[in-house]
């Protein structure tokens, strides 16, 4: 093992680069422990399910979050090559990792289900994949289930990459079928990385971890040039510059070796703690005599769902600041901005690429550094323009702008749904509930339909997923992406406890939904509210004008306990003196409203644990 470590500046012609690019559970992490498995690199007793897959979330979801680089020993006849495996997520959540892993390969290996067919996120990969001008290697998997239909699949991919059926390759990852054909594969079809080794070092950092012991771990695509130990590099985008401690490969745990060539993936550490020093997308070269062009880079991810994140202890602020710093170098597609809320303290506003990323990042800011937080509920990015023509972007209802308000406009999405042709008519009666206009539809094969909707994002983070699901047995699937915006009629509706707006209760939606969202939300904190001295109104307006009202009874003290017969003017006096205190306590009274009840009805956890089944 140690001289495939040592055998570095490897013949760039030897080098393969390649991702897995397929949808959630159709067996990507599985085909890449059988890679490991038939490369030798882990031992038969070191190995486990879902290797590649680190994270403890990961593992319990069944799904990939991180993409994750491997290098393999792969011999065609004589010849031993290196073959760099990346495996990327299948969530369109996760996309932005996706695009990150396609700018350090040459090819990628389209992996589908032969007993599902490609789905709308696949697609969307593929689309990425194919933009970015890499070489598509069509694979089949689990063809040993008694559901496969190879053959159908097969026509159905050809037809959508414009290959023959018969260039799909069949494998089954589970018992290892096939999988070493497509190795050999994947070395006679992806073409060998181009650079020049004698240029100067120019390498794009794709990835980068936190590690507490040896500060941040970042991971390469060198393109020209090569990189070595102990010599100083320079960011060229921040311009700092460092010492490199250690270069190395991953294989699949961390080697050290003696530097990184034309076409090689490895890694960096440079002792550096802070985070914001190694920024994804950046270029990597010498301080001296280095290269003056920075390689393209990534397209930074605009956040399409934005949420709060408070902490349960106030004190604990600091703490999550810190956590936020860690998770952002580890998730590029983060963002997040303090804010105060009157309700819940001190916390940041949270930009997330949709809900999964958003109940993701909660997960792991509760499970790696021991938080405990409440997320208020999710919204999107509005933008308001006024009577006198100013513009207000609002991505919190507390920054809902007063006065006379000219138009509104939101985000909205092009949304691709691959289904089963008898849920056509079902499906399109959701999207048109949501605001959706049809684009356009496409039959994949004669009993399979691609629908393509412009629809209103705010309309999608909810539960559209969910009621996508419901209403075609789970065979659909859906992908999005942003299409630009649209004036609309939205409303911000406020939640009064006793006349006082609860910021954190507020929302902005479409003029239509106000009335239904306000009657949830006053029934649902009627119940979670407990009760007081006093009669609380809970209302939900819209302005000044109140669109919902539910009421919390008042706790009564028995006053005539007491009274055992007598004259009823004594009865009457005892309940007008507790009237007129009842009276002063609602004048001075203050209603508090617990914690569990800002979690309860601000949660997203049950739509959170069906959209995560994705």
């Amino acid at each position: 093992m140690s001289s495939f470590a040592d055998k570095t500046f490897t013949d760039p012609e030897l080098i393969r680069n390649f991702c897995i690019i397929a949808h959630i559970d159709h067996g990507k992490s599985t085909l890449a422990d059988r890679m490991l498995q038939l490369t030798g690199v882990v031992e038969e007793r070191a190995m486990r399910a879902q290797y590649l897959d680190r994270m403890d979330i990961e593992r319990e979801r069944g799904i990939t979050i991180k993409a994750q680089n491997v290098r393999l020993p792969w011999k065609v006849g004589d010849t031993e090559h290196v073959l760099h495996l990346i495996d990327t997520p299948g969530h369109v959540d996760f996309t932005y990792e996706v695009s990150r892993a396609l700018e350090a390969c040459e090819g990628a290996i389209l992996l589908v289900d032969a007993a599902q067919g490609i789905e709308a996120q696949t697609l969307a990969n593929l689309y990425l994949a194919l933009e970015n001008d890499l070489t598509i290697v069509p694979v089949l998997n689990k063809i040993d289930l008694p559901a496969a239909d190879p053959d159908k699949y097969a026509k159905e991919l050809a037809h959508i990459i414009g290959c023959e059926p018969e260039e799909v390759l069949r494998v089954s990852a589970k018992t290892g079928f096939g999988v070493r054909e497509l190795l050999d594969e994947a070395v006679r079809l992806i073409p060998a990385p181009k650079g020049d080794s004698e240029a100067p070092p120019r390498a794009m950092i794709f990835d980068s971890v936190y590690d507490t012991y040896r500060g941040v771990v970042t991971y390469i695509r060198v393109m020209d040039g090569k990189i070595t130990p102990r010599q100083r590099i320079k960011m060229m985008s921040t311009g700092a510059t460092h010492e490199l401690l250690e270069v190395g490969i991953v294989s699949p745990e961390p080697k050290a070796s003696v530097g990184l060539g034309v076409g090689e993936v490895g890694y960096l550490i440079t002792g550096v703690k802070d985070v914001r020093q190694s920024k994804v997308g950046d270029t990597v070269t010498s301080e001296k005599r280095g290269a003056t062009e920075a390689l393209r880079g990534y397209r930074e991810p605009r956040p399409m769902v934005y949420a709060g994140l408070y902490p349960m202890d106030g004190s604990d602020y600091p703490e999550l600041r810190e956590a936020l710093d860690k998770l952002q170098l580890n998730d590029a597609a983060l963002t997040y901005e303090p804010e105060t809320s009157a309700a819940l303290g001190f916390g940041f506003r949270c930009g997330f690429l949709g809900l999964l990323h958003l109940e993701i990042t909660r997960d792991r800011l509760e499970r790696e550094f021991g938080l405990d937080l409440i997320s208020t509920a999710p919204n999107v990015v509005f933008r308001v323009v006024m009577e006198d023509e100013t513009e207000h972007v609002v991505t919190n209802p507390s920054d809902w702008p007063d006065g006379k308000i000219s138009e509104i406009h939101e985000p909205i999405t092009k949304c691709t749904i691959i289904s089963p042709a008898e849920y056509v008519g079902a499906i399109m009666e959701l999207c048109q509930s949501r605001r959706g206009q049809l684009g356009g539809m496409e039959y994949l094969s004669e009993d399979r339909t691609e629908l393509r909707y412009t629809m209103p994002l705010a309309e999608i983070i909810y539960d559209f997923f969910d009621a996508l699901k419901s209403r075609t047995r789970g065979y659909a699937s859906l992908d999005y992406e942003e299409a630009g915006e649209q004036a609309s009629q939205l409303v911000k509706v406020d939640i009064l406890l006793q006349g006082e707006p609860v910021d954190a209760f507020s929302a902005i939606v479409h003029r239509d939904a106000a009335y239904a969202y306000g009657t949830r939300m006053t029934s649902k904190l009627r119940e979670l509210i407990p009760r007081q001295q006093f009669e609380v109104p809970i209302q939900a307006a819209i302005g000044s004008r109140v669109i919902a009202r539910e009421n919390i009874r008042a706790i009564r003290k028995d006053v005539l306990a007491k009274c055992y017969g007598g004259d009823i003017t004594r009865k009457r006096k005892l309940l007008e003196k507790q009237k007129e205190g009842k009276k002063r306590m609602k004048m001075v009274g203050r209603v508090e409203v617990p914690q569990e009840a800002f979690v309860a009805a601000l949660s997203t956890d049950e739509a959170g644990d069906k959209k995560s089944k994705k």
